[in-house]
């Protein structure tokens, strides 16, 4: 059973409940066999972090880097950076990177799968805004290579799982336009994401429906309220958020699907276009995994969204 939400303030939001059917055959849409296009280090002098100082290499074990999955012949084509998920204590990068990546290549997006560092330091919930900087370089550094890599800059989005869906929500509500005066001209572009794909998020830090331990490797064991209300996204949300899709499970006990309910409401009162589906079985962290059932379809309607909005061509 399903049900479909009408238009709301202008924006095309749609909620579907249950079972949906894959419309595109996953082994078609990737392949595994090809090589990655290129491996790029997001900051070449040295990523800023608190416990940086003068005298620290440039480079680091976890310096975060983009692994971009090019489309062939690709000519004007949209990207979207992926943000994988693990709790902000680690990176499920293959299965909720690298997996994803492929697929959305052989669709002819762009897709940069984005190794993002933890916000670990020695003076506990100094980084919390480091995984966010990372983020926000991940989208300007595509921008910067629209030329080179033959992608649309006005088509960036940026999708996440899990606390990668944290932190992709946290990159479509705090961005900026630039820093004009900067000196690195990756850092002058703009941060705002053009849409965002949210796959079982952690949204929200209402005790009564958050991933606890999320927000304590974010933000420290002292869960500092106003840092727990900066990052609770579904506050955060205004017009100028863009397009959001959501997918959730009803029956995910590690994050609740509240959070993916609470973000679709607060875009729906800002009048920004979303489209929400929740399956009624799933659980937590199916990625594409054929076990998940039909809510491993959810990348091919992701794609249809895409379609819809114009950011993607005619399907293969």
């Amino acid at each position: 059973m399903s049900y479909q939400a009408t238009i709301f303030k202008g924006a095309f939001c749609r909620a579907v409940l249950g079972a949906t059917v894959l419309i595109a055959s996953r082994a078609e849409a990737a392949d595994p066999k090809a090589a990655p296009a290129e491996v790029v280090q997001l900051w070449s002098a040295g990523a800023p972090h608190p416990d940086r100082t003068d005298a620290t290499p440039k480079k680091q074990p976890d310096d975060p880097t983009l692994t971009a999955y090019l489309p062939e012949n690709a000519q004007n084509t949209p990207a979207i950076v992926i943000c994988p998920g693990g709790g902000y204590g680690g990176l499920a990068i293959d299965h909720e990177g690298h997996d994803i990546a492929r697929y959305f290549r052989g669709q002819g997006v762009a897709a940069l799968v984005l190794k993002y560092r933890l916000p670990k330091s020695k003076v506990p919930g100094a980084a919390h805004g480091v995984p966010l900087a990372d983020a926000q370089r991940a989208i300007r550094t595509v921008r910067s290579r629209a030329a080179q890599w033959k992608i649309d800059p006005t088509r960036v989005g940026i999708l996440g799982f899990s606390a990668g869906g944290h932190l992709a929500s946290t990159a479509a509500t705090h961005f900026d336009k630039g820093q004009a005066d900067d000196a690195d001209d990756i850092q002058r572009l703009s941060s705002r994401p053009d849409f965002a794909v949210l796959v079982y998020p952690v949204i929200s830090a209402d005790s009564k429906v958050w991933h606890k331990g999320s927000f304590v490797n974010l933000i420290g064991p002292a869960l500092d309220p106003k840092l727990l209300e900066h990052y609770s996204n579904e506050k955060q949300v205004t017009k100028e958020t863009p397009p959001t899709f959501l997918v959730h499970a009803a029956d995910d006990r590690g994050v609740p699907v509240e959070n993916s309910l609470k973000f679709f409401e607060a875009l729906s009162k800002a009048s920004v276009p979303a489209e929400m589906h929740i399956y009624e079985r799933g659980g937590h962290g199916f990625g594409m995994r054929p076990n998940a059932g039909p809510a491993a379809g959810w990348p091919d309607l992701v794609c249809r969204w895409m379609r819809l909005h114009g950011w993607l061509g005619s399907p293969k």
